[in-house]
């Protein structure tokens, strides 16, 4: 397949973009659904793991297909960069949203995800696949290796803190605990810190502007996710820990 060079740039750009916006916009309030979800509740609404796992799909489904396309990467590389991308989303369409236990999610709040995945899946999909220059050398440069380390510890930070949130209330169990335990013991968004290292990561180990735009719009949208969480525990429970912070261990 032919790379679309001036498409993948614009839309890298246009992703950054709305990632800033979303910060601009999430400094007061945050996106509709789990605790912050306002009063009263949307009319339309979707069970939790259904609402999970039909947004998450595509981000899976698509680069998988597009592997179907076109000649096949000329290196390894690509392989196990683009394996790397969909094994996230392979944890968060078959594990993670097989296992929540959150509240039904907003319809309205659902389409919109599922078409951001569907679009970033297409984007770093047919840029490593048709348009990156990685040869069978790149799996050796200190970037690639780097890169890689960094999003497994990321994911395994991620696995580990949704884990540690999952296990805190019983099924139907409404009452909001504090999480303690891993990297809950240094900041309320534990499993957000390890999403965003994880794509910073990715960036680092592709070296390229879609992940890099991806991982810019991550922390855009889940960083201030993670300061609302900290306000929510801070404002209910009078006795949480006064030494944690939002999202960067003693900094942030």
């Amino acid at each position: 397949m032919h790379c679309y060079g001036d498409l993948v740039s614009y839309l890298s750009c246009g992703m950054i973009l709305i990632g800033l916006g979303q910060l601009v916009h999430h400094k007061k309030t945050q996106t509709s659904y789990g605790r912050h979800m306002g009063l009263p509740p949307p009319a339309r609404t979707v069970p939790a793991r259904l609402a999970w796992f039909l947004q998450e799909m595509p981000a899976l489904l698509i680069p998988l297909l597009l592997t179907l396309t076109g000649h096949k990467p000329s290196s390894t590389g690509k392989y196990l960069l683009l394996g790397t991308f969909c094994l996230h989303y392979f944890q968060r369409t078959f594990v993670y949203s097989l296992l929540t236990r959150g509240k039904p999610f907003p319809l309205g709040v659902m389409l919109p995800a599922g078409f951001f995945c569907s679009l970033n899946g297409l984007l770093q999909g047919h840029h490593l696949l048709h348009c990156a220059q990685l040869d069978n050398e790149w799996s050796a440069d200190y970037r690639y290796k780097s890169g890689l380390l960094l999003f497994y510890i990321g994911m395994a930070i991620n696995v580990h803190s949704d884990y540690i949130l999952r296990n805190l209330r019983k099924p139907g169990d409404v009452v909001y605990k504090i999480p303690t335990g891993g990297l809950f013991e240094y900041v309320s968004g534990a499993n957000y810190l390890g999403e965003i290292v994880e794509w910073f990561g990715y960036a680092v180990a592709t070296w390229s502007r879609p992940a890099l735009s991806f991982a810019v719009f991550s922390l855009c949208f889940i960083g201030p996710r993670a300061y609302h969480h900290h306000r929510f525990y801070q404002e209910k429970f009078k006795d949480y820990p006064k030494l944690r912070r939002a999202l960067i261990p003693f900094v942030f």
